[in-house]
């Protein structure tokens, strides 16, 4: 397992660790989809899909704008899978596999982004699969919308609708963050904070265009699921520590 430093420079500028988020807005949509489809999908990660039922995993599509964070100001998109510990045991019986979806983590898939500073520094530091896009998204009306486009061609659009609001304190508050890059897996906490969240059942439209990633997503079913839920969170701070080689 390899540690991180402490400081990394992009682009000329220095950025110390643990990256904070001051405010950003997210709209996200989870949905069940084929475990063995998923499996193939990351497999190149080394990790294991979890399953919270007999051959199903969950996907998650999300979009996020980025207003104030040691990064800048950005629009992100991120593919997700929740993903076991490395290492650990597949989990069994009912009881076994509630008990094993509290050690889940989120296994970063992509994760395209409409800045340079931050596609820089996603990579460097933690090994964030990113790359670059032209991320329209409309945060403030009743419907969230985001789209994914490369040259004008669009990869994926998701809208969700608005849902109930939660009480204070809904939320994630500490995620185990996942991804591979150039074959290195890495492991990353993540703390959120979230404030302003709504839930629902369903709530998501997704439309799929022709990128490679929509195609994968396309054989996950996405393009004609149901979502399980759908959120909105209206303010959310976060924290980014260091990376830790899991693999590689």
């Amino acid at each position: 397992m390899t540690s991180a430093v402490e400081a990394h420079a992009i682009q000329g500028e220095r950025v110390g660790l643990p990256v904070r988020i001051r405010d950003a807005a997210v709209a996200s949509a989870m949905f069940a989809v084929p475990a063995g489809a998923a499996q193939a999908v990351i497999a190149y990660s080394g990790l294991d899909i979890a399953e919270p039922l007999p051959g199903r995993a969950v996907c998650s599509l999300a979009f996020v704008r980025y207003a104030d964070g040691d990064l800048g100001p950005y629009h992100e998109f991120a593919v997700a899978f929740l993903v076991r510990p490395p290492g650990s045991a597949p989990p069994s019986g009912t009881f076994g596999r509630l008990r094993g979806m509290a050690g889940v983590g989120a296994f970063i898939h992509w994760l395209p982004v409409n800045q340079e500073f931050t596609l820089e520094a996603g990579r460097t530091i933690w090994g964030f699969p990113k790359e670059l896009a032209d991320i329209p998204m409309d945060l403030a009306g009743r419907v969230k919308r985001c789209a994914v486009r490369f040259g004008g061609r669009s990869a994926i659009e998701v809208a969700v609708k608005p849902g109930a609001p939660m009480p204070g304190g809904a939320g994630a508050p500490r995620v185990e963050a996942y991804s591979c890059l150039d074959g290195v897996t890495r492991r990353t906490p993540w703390t959120l904070t979230p404030s302003d969240v709504r839930m629902r059942p369903g709530g998501a439209k997704v439309v799929l265009g022709d990128h490679p990633v929509a195609e994968e997503l396309r054989g996950l079913g996405l393009d004609r699921a149901r979502a399980l839920s759908t959120s909105t969170v209206g303010h959310l701070t976060m924290t980014f520590e260091a990376a830790e080689e899991v693999r590689g």
